[in-house]
């Protein structure tokens, strides 16, 4: 366990009284009010400084009714530094009315249009998309990618196309772990990480295993693979919390973290589990 407070780069609250998650339908244990302190319960003994929200794909029109009733909690717990918000970047450059409102919403670092759902490969690629993406730069705000492994061929050519954007990788772009696939992700992977606007989240990891069956062993290869690929430099830690709970309470999370990073120096260590968060995110902004 880390001695040291650390930030948590994607933490998921919701309020199914509030608003309506259609991809919830079905998973009890998902769908349920999460504030603050659950979260507060759920980490334990982890000293979390601060955390930033990640959108959790409500259904449209909410996306900015989300940010807002977040920015609300944040007012109220000094912790939530940093907000993720949904917006709709299929739209292309009329989407920039969006971004304009949530200007005026407190702690909005980034954007993010879930990918992994869509059934087009090329989805993230479409011309409205891209556009879209190239607004951010101006409004200085990043983009987070969510997407499943074999997405990565199309995401590689989306940041191609938009040096001038500041992208994370969410999940370790969600490897094939049920079936204890590498390839090609782990050759993806590389790819993705030559291009130096991309960042990538240590989050998301075990949810991708069997959810009952998973074993550290399992996981640690993974996650090793996505620190060498993108270095202590561009690498950040995310509980993925309350989604992580369908496979792994918190703290046995960070522990794996920890353990897989258990000859990384201290400074090495901080930057994975606070310094580049707080960077990437601009959460002393």
């Amino acid at each position: 366990m880390p001695d040291f407070p650390i930030i948590d780069a994607h933490v998921h609250l919701c309020d199914p009284q509030r608003f309506s998650y259609g991809w919830m339908k079905g998973k009890p244990a998902l769908q349920r009010l999460v504030l603050p302190e659950d979260f507060t319960r759920a980490i334990g003994p982890v000293e979390v400084e601060k955390y930033v929200f990640a959108e959790v794909v409500v259904d449209p029109p909410q996306h900015l009714d989300e940010a807002r009733w977040i920015a609300e909690l944040a007012t109220r717990d000094d912790r939530l530094a940093g907000i993720i918000a949904a917006l709709p970047m299929e739209k292309g450059t009329a989407v920039e009315k969006e971004i304009e409102a949530l200007r005026h919403v407190k702690g909005v670092r980034s954007i993010r249009r879930l990918i992994e759902n869509e059934k087009d490969p090329e989805f993230c690629l479409q011309p409205d998309f891209i556009a879209a993406l190239k607004l951010l730069p101006k409004h200085d705000l990043a983009f987070d990618i969510c997407i499943f492994h074999h997405q990565l061929p199309a995401v590689i050519r989306m940041v191609r196309q938009c040096p001038e954007v500041r992208f994370v990788l969410d999940h370790i772009g969600k490897p094939p772990i049920r079936a204890g696939g590498f390839d090609p992700w782990r050759q993806h992977m590389r790819e993705l990480a030559a291009l130096e606007n991309v960042s990538c989240k240590i989050s998301g990891v075990a949810t991708e295993a069997d959810h009952q069956n998973w074993t550290a062993e399992q996981l640690k290869p993974y996650i090793a693979h996505a620190i060498d690929c993108f270095g202590f430099e561009r690498i950040m830690y995310g509980g993925d919390w309350h989604v992580l709970e369908l496979a792994c309470p918190y703290p046995r999370w960070v522990e794996i973290v920890d353990e897989v990073t258990a000859g990384a120096s201290l400074s090495e260590k901080r930057k994975l589990f606070r310094d580049n968060a707080i960077a990437f995110y601009r959460l002393e902004a």
